[in-house]
């Protein structure tokens, strides 16, 4: 499925927009990410393990986007972007979110 951040899809007329959908995961901290995070804190430096922990919700939340879409019969996701927000002291809410529509290719 495509998922575009603009608001149209180049050699493509929209036909029906299916409307909003979302995917949301929330996901924790856990206590060995927390203790090197706090020693890069002294040193410096990419900490690499809540790297992979967005990295890994992100993808999460885009898959359930999609579930939601294909639900819908949906041929793309368009205006698609992220939001986060803190939701607990050690949790934090990632949603992936855009507008499905069904779509047909033009002929050029």
């Amino acid at each position: 499925m495509l998922i575009i951040t603009t608001s149209t899809v180049p050699g493509s007329e929209i036909t029906e927009a299916l409307g909003l959908v979302r995917g949301t995961t929330v996901r924790a901290r856990h206590l060995g990410s927390d203790i090197i995070g706090m020693m890069k804190g002294i040193v410096g430096g990419e900490v690499h393990e809540y790297t992979k922990v967005v990295a890994e919700a992100r993808e999460e939340a885009i898959d359930r986007m999609k579930a939601e879409a294909f639900a819908l019969g949906a041929d793309a996701v368009i205006g698609f972007r992220f939001a986060t927000s803190e939701v607990a002291k050690n949790a934090a809410e990632v949603v992936a979110y855009g507008t499905a529509i069904k779509m047909v290719k033009r002929d050029s």
